[in-house]
């Protein structure tokens, strides 16, 4: 199976993650995506440029907004900080959401003429840019109009909501009253579309990734200094192997732990595999070893393994109405589940019921069991982590003689599954007043 395998012995930032997955593209797919990634966003430019670090040759993004790119927020830093996130209600105190303080402050372009210039000309005035301030609504509605196929949108959403629940947990304000400072917002969306958008070309069967080297250290924010890594970080690795010490510095920014969270299915050494291609993405900052994230791309042998994890919680019910139950099992697919469904059975007491199952991700088991005894009669109910099968989905837009359709694809373990958006194909039917079936089977085919 296409394997890609992630080493982050030096952590790991949205910019260097876009870096070497974009190595890994041919020549034709890199073309087309710094095509799509420089008319993503009005302002926003993305480009590669080639880099060393401790003699190793790689790839550097640059990502601008409004000819603008973020600067470091180390404790050294002599820059002052800019701050990226705040909280409506707290007072305005701000949130540095860190991103883009990974690089290398003196990696040497392979331009000669002037070898040793800052790409960036760290005294430039701020734009009016920096006085605007967008919530987690906003950046969706942004994500929502990219032109980049459904599925990477789908993606990159549900990695930003990621960060914007981790800035929210870490500091103490609720979700819908995070908002992100402009320039940090618009380049973080930049490398997370980016990656979204690499990985939906490269399309992996699997992806693997090395334990997190998160650094060590301090990193200054508007509310003063703060331990490495960064309470949002931290609180996006939970679970997931990670390191410190060995460097000082702040290596794994949220943007970074959002990615990987997100896409790896697991941790460890690289799985035994026929690395094909291997790409380079390089930080800004210099360290006493290669300050980069490499992406190992081959094939490895078919493994018939769980690939995910999931949650099962289970209640028996012999006290609701039909009309009460349905409504509980509607409000937790408003709330979360990834599915509900019930069984009948038969009760202590001879009492005809309803076994209720409620399927959600690990991270959301405490809040949806909450939600269960909340929206039910319930007083207790059963949770169990199960071990996940379940094919890589993506939706794709098809053009149809009934208009565009949405299909929903699934694949990995050798297999490819595809439908058409029920939603999509009985509105066409509808509006074009033909069977359903004609519409479906002319999409499906």
């Amino acid at each position: 199976m296409k394997t890609l395998y992630l080493e982050c012995n030096m952590g790991a930032a949205g910019d260097m993650l876009m870096a070497a997955l974009f190595e890994l593209l041919s020549p034709e797919q890199q073309k087309a995506f710094l095509e799509t990634m420089n008319h993503l966003l009005p302002g926003v430019t993305v480009t590669p440029h080639k880099v060393q670090t401790c003699g190793i040759t790689g790839t550097h993004m640059d990502v601008l907004v409004h000819g603008e790119e973020e600067h470091s927020h180390d404790v050294h830093d002599p820059h002052h900080p800019h701050d990226h996130v705040h909280c409506h209600d707290h007072g305005h105190d701000h949130i540095h959401l860190h991103d883009h303080d990974h690089g290398n402050d003196h990696a040497h372009h392979h331009d000669h003429e002037h070898p040793h210039e800052h790409p960036h000309d760290h005294d430039h005035p701020h734009s009016h840019a920096h006085h605007h301030h967008a919530s987690l609504p906003h950046i969706r509605g942004i994500l929502a109009g990219l032109s980049v196929p459904e599925g990477v949108k789908e993606q990159a959403a549900a990695v930003y909501t990621a960060i914007a629940r981790a800035e929210s947990a870490a500091h103490g304000c609720p979700v819908e009253e995070v908002h992100f400072h402009e320039v940090g917002a618009l380049d973080a969306v930049a490398d997370v579309t980016g990656v979204c958008l690499a990985l939906s070309m490269l399309h992996p069967d699997k992806i693997a990734a090395s334990p997190i080297h998160v650094g060590s250290g301090m990193v200054r924010c508007a509310h003063g200094v703060m331990p490495v890594p960064a309470p949002a970080t931290a609180f996006l690795l939970k679970g997931i192997p990670t390191y410190g010490g060995e460097v000082q510095g702040e290596l794994c920014t949220p943007t970074g732990a959002a990615l990987i969270a997100h896409f790896a299915q697991s941790y460890g050494p690289m799985p035994a595999m026929a690395a094909e291609a291997v790409g380079y993405g390089v930080g800004k900052k210099v360290f006493e070893r290669a300050n980069c994230v490499r992406a190992f791309w081959g094939e490895s042998a078919e493994q018939h393994a769980p690939n995910g994890e999931i949650t099962e919680l289970v209640c028996n019910l012999d006290d609701m109405t039909p009309e009460a139950l349905a409504f509980a099992c509607k409000k937790l697919l408003e709330l979360g589940a990834l599915d509900v469904y019930t069984l009948p059975g038969q009760m202590k007491k001879g009492r005809p019921g309803w076994v209720l199952t409620v399927l959600c991700e690990p991270d959301r088991e405490e809040a949806l069991a909450v939600h269960i005894l909340r929206e039910t009669t319930t007083n207790g109910l059963r949770a169990r982590r199960c071990a996940k099968y379940f094919l890589r989905p993506t939706v794709e837009e098809q053009e149809t003689a009934y208009g565009p359709i949405r299909v929903k694809k699934a694949e990995g373990y050798g297999l490819a599954h595809q439908k058409p958006e029920f939603e999509d194909v009985a509105a066409a039917a509808r509006k074009s007043e033909t069977p359903f079936y004609q519409v479906y089977r002319e999409v499906d085919r």
